[in-house]
């Protein structure tokens, strides 16, 4: 460990001993050596978009498939994250827009089994030109200028609030991802790096003060993330969200 990492370890701690806040950027710079990786994302600037088959139907399954279909084209992967719950068949569960086309409709079902069902769920968007919105199912009004969505629950953060049935004591841990909105408009991507409670997970995107944000899915998820020595190429999933250049 370099001595400019326990100077901030130290100082981190000597902070919370005494009541001291510490800045937004404090929080992402430290997130490497933290339990969560964490990548943020600037929708305006990034080429963000959502995957769930190729043109034949075929499921991309992983990053590592996605990766090598998208090399045959002449692009990069940058990042890659599984993005919902899915079926047997690897098709998404919810609401599923890809390129502007809903692929499967909103499920409005509000008991059943599953986190996804541990109301109130919700839906992450990007409209047409890039904005990214993350709604609960009740509140989600599709305009027709979406280009992009993904239905999954539960919500983690709803209006600046962990979500009512998270238990800080509960012994229901697993690995999670998830997604959030920053203060400054980009998305806060997130993914637990060992088993952690929601919330405990919901946690970390309320102290870096986003708004509302969305569990993703569980013990699958796996995380293309190069540029922080982080490449899960395998696994079996359905949707995924990913960076190209």
């Amino acid at each position: 460990m370099s001595k400019r990492t326990i100077f901030t370890s130290i100082l981190l701690i000597g902070m919370a001993i005494i009541g001291l806040s510490y800045s937004y950027d404090s929080v992402v710079k430290i997130t490497k050596q933290s339990e969560i990786l964490s990548y943020e994302l600037n929708p305006q600037k990034a080429n963000l978009q959502f995957f769930s088959s190729d043109e034949r139907g075929k499921p991309f399954e992983n990053h590592g498939k996605l990766k090598a279909y998208l090399e045959a084209e002449g692009r990069n992967l940058v990042f890659a994250m599984n993005g919902g719950m899915y079926k047997e068949d690897l098709s998404p569960v919810g609401l599923h827009i890809e390129n502007g086309i809903q692929k499967v409709e909103m499920d409005s079902q509000e008991t059943g089994f599953g986190n996804f069902y541990l109301q109130p769920n919700g839906i992450f968007y990007l409209t047409n030109t890039n904005k990214p919105k993350i709604v609960t199912t009740k509140d989600f009004q599709n305009t027709g200028n979406i280009k992009y969505a993904t239905q999954s629950g539960p919500m983690l953060l709803i209006n600046d609030k962990i979500h009512p049935k998270f238990n800080a004591d509960s012994k229901n841990v697993n690995i999670r991802n998830g997604v959030g909105i920053l203060p400054n408009g980009n998305l806060l991507f997130a993914m637990s790096k060992e088993p952690i409670n929601f919330y405990h997970f919901a946690n970390y995107f309320k102290v870096n003060k986003c708004a509302n944000a969305l569990y993703l899915d569980g013990y699958v998820s796996k995380t293309y993330l190069p540029s922080q020595d982080w490449k899960q190429e395998n696994g079996k999933f359905g949707v995924i969200i990913a960076e190209i250049e």
